[in-house]
């Protein structure tokens, strides 16, 4: 515990020392910090998935308009293209993924309540042989066997879940999230949902180590909220999804987590967390899993239209049966000018020759596998509320000498052509002139309570 305390401190500073130090953007407006805010001002921009924060100065997009007192507000994220893998254990599928969502929200004295609704369209795109090619991801099932060199489709519902913010004081606000299904207090923002990720139609090799709960059918979550940080409790439900992506799995919530997210900057933002889920396998369901992550995440405007997203993620799962293993993450979104954009993804993950479906003796045998991920985007438009682009793919996967039989080589590759179809800027600001990507952009700006 205390080396990966270490290890998440070492992952902040560097990224956080880059920020304060660092110029603005030329011709970016002066906001102010977090040290300067209320409660009652922080910005729509720092929320993102769930109840997990990004930076503040973060692009807002999305269609936006107001009806009987609420503000609404859709966007969504989709990709539609050919993947193809390398090797024995590789495949080729057409393909689609993303998210799309309705959320509303108004304002109630001293409180904001909401209520959330978004959809994948993966149970019904990304659905042949139990999910679209990916080589060495894992997770999850199909036909009631282990899925391996696949990407499990995300649910339908994505998310289902109100909140309310209250207000303590100028320093102080309450936070509750409620979700039949939505995301527990437990690991970063999620992958489909970070703009270091936004470019990038295929998942994080480290998925189940890092950000997998997303999908959460059963969360209550409580936080205390103040300028520069959050402290959250979860109680959820921490089995994984079965295989019928169209329903709500609910059962017992018997799982929880403890998350503290800071944002010292407008530009950074960090978490550590812990998770314990006693049932989360759907084929193990007497194997419980501790989960502990730390993150870091910079959003750096640049010129008139560009952005800088770039985020360090590391995971630890421990299970009883198997021990311990580390997932480290660095991707990072190069938007120079708005219209083209460079995108990269680097991974290193110890998975076991079971979480592989490898035979035995392998089975029980530990491998350290990389993954180095390159692509680039072309937007165009907008096209009124969308913008689309054409974007390419390619990963080369390096793999230690006892799974080179398995795979066929000891680098295998990987590619995807794909669409992109994005919500395009949106017109309406958050505080301080900056905008929100974030898939749940409700903000703090609320009266304060009466005396």
């Amino acid at each position: 515990m205390r080396s990966t305390l270490v290890m998440a401190a070492l992952l902040f500073l560097p990224v956080i020392a880059w920020a304060q130090a660092a110029p603005h953007a030329h011709g970016s407006e002066p906001a102010p910090s977090p040290e300067t805010m209320s409660v009652r001002d922080l910005p729509m921009t720092r929320n993102a998935s769930g109840t997990a924060w990004q930076p503040d100065a973060s692009p807002h997009t999305g269609l936006h308009w107001e009806a009987a007192g609420w503000d609404f507000m859709f966007h969504g994220l989709l990709f539609g293209g050919y993947d193809r893998q390398q090797g024995p254990r590789g495949d080729d599928a057409l393909l689609g993924v993303g998210w799309l969502m309705l959320m509303a929200e108004r304002e109630a004295g001293a409180a904001l309540v909401g209520a959330r609704v978004m959809l994948s369209p993966e149970p019904f795109t990304a659905q042949h042989n139990g999910g679209y090619p990916l080589l060495l991801q894992t997770g999850e099932t199909y036909q009631g066997e282990p899925l391996r060199d696949r990407q499990h489709p995300h649910d339908l519902f994505m998310e289902l879940a109100v909140t309310y913010t209250q207000a303590l004081s100028r320093d102080w606000a309450l936070q509750l999230y409620v979700a039949p299904a939505g995301e527990p207090a437990l690991g970063p923002v999620a992958f489909p949902h970070r703009l270091s990720a936004a470019s990038d139609p295929l998942a994080a090799l480290g998925h189940h180590w890092q950000d997998s709960s997303h999908i959460s059918f059963g969360v209550l979550t409580a936080g205390i909220v103040t300028p520069l940080a959050k402290l959250e409790a979860s109680w959820f439900n921490g089995r994984e999804p079965d295989e019928e992506r169209r329903d709500l799995d609910l059962r017992k919530l018997d799982s929880y987590s403890l998350r503290l997210s800071v944002n010292p900057t407008r530009e950074v933002s960090a978490q550590v967390s812990y998770g314990f889920m006693p049932s989360h396998s759907v084929l193990h369901a007497d194997e419980p899993l501790h989960r502990l992550t730390a993150s870091a995440t910079l959003h750096r405007p640049l010129g008139s239209g560009g952005l800088w997203a770039t985020t360090a993620v590391f995971g630890r799962n421990v299970e009883s049966e198997h021990g311990g293993s580390n997932a480290y993450l660095l991707e990072t979104n190069l938007d120079l000018d708005g219209h083209n954009v460079v995108f990269g993804r680097a991974e290193y993950i110890q998975k076991t020759g079971h979480d592989l479906v490898l035979p035995e003796p392998l089975e029980e045998e530990t491998f350290g596998v990389a993954s180095l991920t390159l692509g680039y985007l072309r937007n165009f438009g907008p096209l009124g509320p969308v913008q689309p682009g054409l974007g390419l793919r390619a990963a080369v996967n390096f793999l230690p000498e006892g799974l080179e039989s398995t795979y066929g080589s000891r680098l295998p590759v990987g590619g995807m052509v794909y669409l992109r179809l994005s919500s395009a800027p949106s017109e309406r600001t958050g505080h301080g002139g900056s905008h929100s990507s974030s898939p749940s952009s409700h903000s703090l700006q609320i009266s304060s309570p009466g005396p």
